[in-house]
């Protein structure tokens, strides 16, 4: 049977486009939120695009309790906050994606830049506050929002997927279902802020090139 997925800021652009391609794959999805209404108010947006979709919007708590693989798509300044609130949720066995780049943005500062953390990454300060025998995996985060949501198309991005070896794979299992992405073993979590920080690099080559669509990722030269 396959695992269930809960996404966390599924309300949000990157977080909704994770949630229709998902669906679109014919994966069980639950879409949390601070705020049920819009969590709701997301779900009947994927049923709205996806209409065979399993698909369900409740609070952020609820979905992390009824789900196997947690994303965390919310803005890194809210990133620590959530996973105080869904710790109670959260059980041993569980794998907790962080998709969170600490942006300058946090600080009142430009999206081109990242600040620093003292546990190195976002994904690692996830990994220091969830409960003993919870994983913690980092990916997506170079993913492109409006690609996701572009259904028509193949999102062609590579995804650089970095956390312990056995849901690390989990995690590299779920990156084909998203037409044209594909997945990288990452190595260790601590290679998590490395791909942080290209996403800053990123976001500043969508200005410079003019590319509101959003620019992907491929690393070239991997034996098939």
């Amino acid at each position: 049977m396959s695992e269930t997925i809960a996404i966390l800021g599924g309300t949000g652009d990157q977080g909704l486009g994770l949630a229709l391609r998902f669906c679109q794959s014919g994966r069980r999805v639950i879409i949390g939120s601070r705020k049920v209404e819009r969590a709701v108010e997301a779900a009947q947006n994927v049923r709205d695009q996806v209409p065979d979709a399993n698909v369900e919007g409740v609070a952020n708590e609820e979905a992390t309790a009824a789900a196997d693989i947690v994303i965390l798509s919310v803005p890194f300044e809210h990133t620590a906050g959530t996973v105080k609130t869904i710790k109670e949720s959260l059980r041993e066995g569980q794998i907790v994606v962080s998709m969170a780049v600490p942006l300058a943005t946090a600080v009142g500062d430009g999206a081109v830049r990242t600040v620093g953390i003292w546990q190195g990454s976002a994904a690692e300060l996830v990994k220091s506050l969830v409960p003993k025998g919870v994983d913690v995996v980092s990916a997506f985060q170079n993913v492109s929002a409006h690609r996701l949501q572009y259904l028509a198309e193949p999102v062609e991005c590579d995804v650089v997927v970095s956390g312990a070896k056995v849901p690390r794979q989990k995690i590299m299992d779920l990156c084909p279902l998203v037409d044209g992405l594909r997945a990288l073993d990452g190595g260790p979590l601590s290679n998590a802020r490395i791909v942080e920080e290209m996403t800053a690099l990123i976001i500043g080559l969508n200005i410079r090139h003019k590319a509101p669509d959003g620019l992907g990722i491929r690393f070239t030269g991997l034996p098939e």
